[in-house]
């Protein structure tokens, strides 16, 4: 795996469209022009890694659009030593700018196949989430509080068990909707029996698969 000059100009250039874009988070930005993204893609698809569009990672599973994780995770607020939990694994991609922003991300996906892989192959580029496979729609109780949930894929609602798990002032980030749509929802946790809910724009994420996103 080579990260060359022309790669890293290659995300210089992602990270000035996703300032056009409005994305203004420095840390963000730094985390996305330091990852080298085209190492989730096969050589093939090179071309592929650093435009602004999701791309397919097999198993009905997409890589998600650079904007996209870079809103969502200008919408965590995340200060370094934030625990975070990520419900939707995926190709790891977004792990690891949690990571590289100094979280300490607790991540689950629901398809083993992504899982194994995922787990094998992010440490190898030196980030090292903790990682799970299961039910994220129930989150990760064993593990909770946290202080930041972010959920990579869209749901139907809100899951109970999500709120439960969130501290007192932490942040829910999550995409509610249906299969097509979804409006990201940003839900901040103002007190133990008090939520701050604020809606941003639509976006389309691949479903939430468990008992309380969209079943098996």
């Amino acid at each position: 795996m080579e990260d060359s000059y022309k790669h890293r100009g290659m995300r210089r250039s992602l990270v000035k469209i996703l300032k056009t874009k409005g994305i203004t988070d420095s840390g963000v930005l730094q985390a996305i022009s330091k990852i080298p993204r085209h190492f989730f893609f096969d050589n093939a698809l090179l071309g592929h890694a650093y435009q602004d569009k999701a791309f397919p990672i097999g198993e009905g599973q997409t890589i998600s659009q650079p904007y996209t994780v870079a809103f969502q995770s200008e919408k965590l607020e995340i200060r370094p030593q934030d625990k975070i939990l990520e419900i939707g694994t995926g190709s790891g991609y977004q792990a690891c700018v949690l990571v590289e922003m100094g979280a300490t991300v607790y991540t689950i996906e629901y398809n083993k196949v992504l899982y194994e892989r995922t787990r094998k192959f992010l440490p190898k580029m030196g980030y090292k989430p903790k990682f799970f496979c299961g039910d994220g729609s129930k989150g990760l109780p064993r593990y909770a509080p946290y202080d930041k949930i972010i959920v990579t894929a869209g749901a139907p609602s809100v899951p109970s068990s999500l709120i439960k798990q969130l501290a007192v002032g932490g942040i829910l980030i999550i995409p509610v909707g249906d299969n097509e749509k979804q409006k990201m929802l940003k839900i901040t946790k103002v007190e133990d029996k008090k939520l701050k809910k604020e809606e941003f724009d639509y976006f389309s994420f691949v479903p939430l698969l468990g008992d309380e996103g969209w079943g098996k």
